[in-house]
């Protein structure tokens, strides 16, 4: 990690468009609380550390259980998750591994507007680009403190 770029010194450039975006996904149709939720399970899935702590932190914030992160995971089997919560979880999972069957996306529509389905793939498109240029240019993991960002 010695010596690498940090990327929000070097590349505000670049990273203009990702904090439009993100100011976006900010008003957007998803409440925050589930895009938190979501923030956290691709990060777990992309194993990005500062974006976990990140993602923890605004989750709690927002009003996230402890209980409800230690069991993300393992979802599936947990009975701490609404429908609507595991429908975007399962479709977070599904973008993040590129690979959406028709079932999941049944499941998504059921629980979710055009527009808000559109605005949670956007922000799992987002968390994915996030953790894939933390994993490249990695921040001091703990560092982060809520609302940090805006």
């Amino acid at each position: 990690m010695k010596n690498r770029i940090n990327i929000f010194e070097q590349g505000q450039k670049g990273l203009k468009s990702i904090f439009l975006l993100g100011g976006y996904l900010k008003h957007a149709s998803i409440e925050k609380k589930l895009r938190e939720l979501i923030e956290f399970r691709v990060s777990q899935i992309n194993k990005c550390a500062y974006c976990l702590d990140m993602h923890s932190k605004e989750a709690r914030a927002a009003g996230e259980t402890e209980q409800r992160l230690y069991g993300l995971d393992a979802w599936q089997e947990s009975p701490f998750y609404t429908d609507r919560e595991r429908a975007a979880l399962a479709w977070a999972e599904a973008v993040t591994y590129c690979d959406v069957p028709d079932e999941v996306y049944e499941i998504a529509k059921k629980q979710f507007t055009d527009e808000e389905l559109i605005d949670l793939t956007l922000g799992v498109i987002s968390i994915n680009t996030w953790n894939r240029l933390n994993l490249a240019f990695p921040n001091e993991v703990g560092s982060y403190k809520v609302g940090q960002f805006g």
